[in-house]
């Protein structure tokens, strides 16, 4: 009786164990290659062109990690483990990340189609409706006194319809300088005098503290439809504005190819760095493309274009690594294939 009682006794803590490896969540999360998919499922364009290849979006699977997951993390080459605090801020939850993240892929099409339907010369009309305060970065001059959701009119009398336009002007300025800020919160107007300041983590770089959004209505013909699902994060601006490009255009600029790439994409068609690029090599790479975009920073040292090559040369693949620091570099690139 006794022997049948330490059998179960170390049974139950045998899957206790087991499943406190495979089910208990660290405070870690784990970034691994994820998938290459064919874009041409996700962007529907009334009357659009055909084309033999195709532009795909790569991905970076990522989650919180068990402890089974953590080790093994440890032991494999592209996967990178990282303290759960620097994926998202302490208090947010992981649907509430997941929310924001969907925002940003939402974001990164909208500059996308803009790219796209400009560089396509067909009909595209933008209305701007406004640039509001996303958030007051702590320890900047504008913490006390702006708000979220506060919408900025006029910098030192100069209106403002696009964030971008706000934040030249500031950077243009030098430590010390004051700006008055003419905004509307709700349903009353104010003028706000905020100093300029150097940013606690970059020194060469002044501002008011303020992340910024522009609110903006974009229509197009013909009509474009995306569908990203549950992907998340901004990285696939640059992808999603060539799909729509060879979607609108007759010529077949995958030249029968199987194009890869990343980065963000700027309303101006500016491509932007993203995380984790060596991990969408290797996804890029086990998809079998051809081709692989990769900001190139200005040439910056360490920029994505140089990790992403030394991951290909890492893993032998035959793809092509392509710098792009705009979208026209990676335009030019596949029309002169």
């Amino acid at each position: 009786m006794r022997s049948n009682k330490r059998v179960i006794i170390t049974g139950i803590i045998a899957i206790l164990i087991v499943a406190f490896l495979g089910a208990y969540r660290l405070p870690f999360y784990i970034y691994k290659p994820g998938t290459a998919d064919a874009l041409e499922p996700f962007v529907e364009i009334d009357g659009s062109y055909p084309s033999e290849g195709d532009m795909h979006l790569v991905t970076v699977r990522g989650g919180q990690a068990t402890p089974i997951q953590w080790a093994l993390a440890q032991m494999r080459e592209y996967q990178e483990v990282v303290p759960l605090e620097q994926v998202r801020p302490e208090g947010i939850s992981e649907d509430e990340y997941f929310h924001a993240q969907l925002q940003l892929m939402e974001s990164s099409q909208e500059a996308a189609k803009v790219v796209a339907y400009e560089n396509a010369e067909r009909d595209i009309t933008i209305d701007y409706e406004g640039v509001f305060v996303v958030q007051a970065l702590e320890g900047m001059p504008a913490e006390e006194k702006l708000k979220a959701g506060d919408e900025i009119l006029s910098v030192n009398d100069n209106n403002i319809n696009e964030s971008e336009e706000l934040v030249n002007y500031v950077e243009s300025l030098s430590e010390g300088d004051k700006v008055t800020l003419t905004i509307k919160r709700g349903d009353e107007m104010m003028t706000k005098e905020i100093e300029v300041a150097p940013f606690p983590d970059d020194n060469n770089r002044v501002g008011v503290g303020i992340s910024l959004v522009t609110d903006r209505s974009v229509e197009v013909n013909p009509e474009v439809s995306v569908k990203s699902g549950d992907i998340g994060g901004p990285s696939a601006g640059l992808m999603f504005s060539l799909e729509m490009y060879d979607q609108l255009t007759e010529e077949d600029i995958t030249n029968g190819q199987e194009v890869c790439g990343t980065g963000e994409i700027n309303y101006e068609g500016e491509v932007g760095s993203i995380g984790g690029i060596d991990k969408k090599v290797v996804a890029a790479d086990q998809e079998g493309c051809d081709v692989f975009f990769a900001p190139n920073e200005g040439g910056a040292e360490g920029s994505n274009y140089e990790v992403a090559s030394s991951a290909a040369e890492n893993i032998g693949t035959e793809m092509d690594i392509v710098a792009v620091d705009t979208f026209e570099d990676a335009l030019k690139y596949l029309e002169e294939l």
